[in-house]
């Protein structure tokens, strides 16, 4: 098996002269060994890891170094002083809920589209099978419901 290159298309040619593998990069007809395809990667990898890394570098040698004043920590968006720490974090409820929201409005984004075509399937066959699909469907996320509301987690306070 050899790496050949031919009209700007690499490709790992076998005995049988089958292309197995394409890769667009160079022109002319050559081979090439695996070893400096490794290279090519490798040196790739390299660039990409120093564009990062100096990029990083240039950033915080640019960027303001100031220290953190008071006013710098006080609330800006209602102008209102605040009353607790505001890094205090939120119950779990309060996202368990949204959660749950955004479980349920997905689960009406699919049943809009799988109630408009359901009428197309009825003609051809699939109408039970459809509808045992989406029974299940709707079982499992009122198992969830059910589950969520016993262990209390649709208490707003």
């Amino acid at each position: 098996m050899k790496v050949a290159c031919n009209a700007g298309i690499f490709r790992i040619v076998s005995s049988e002269e089958r292309p197995a593998l394409a890769l667009a990069l160079l022109q002319g007809t050559q081979e090439i060994g695996y070893g400096t395809l490794y290279v090519y990667v490798g040196l790739f990898i390299l660039l990409v890891v120093g564009f990062v890394a100096s990029t990083l570098v240039l950033a915080r040698l640019i960027a303001p170094s100031r220290q953190s004043s008071r006013m710098k920590g006080q609330s800006y968006e209602t102008g209102e002083a605040t009353i607790t720490d505001p890094w205090r974090p939120f119950p779990v409820r309060y996202y368990v809920f949204a959660l749950l929201f955004l479980i349920f409005d997905v689960e009406a984004a699919f049943l809009f589209p799988w109630a408009v075509i359901y009428e197309e399937y009825i003609a051809q066959g699939l109408g039970l099978y459809m509808f045992i699909e989406v029974i299940i469907f709707v079982l499992i996320l009122v198992v969830g419901l059910a589950y969520a509301w016993k262990k209390g987690a649709l208490k707003w306070v």
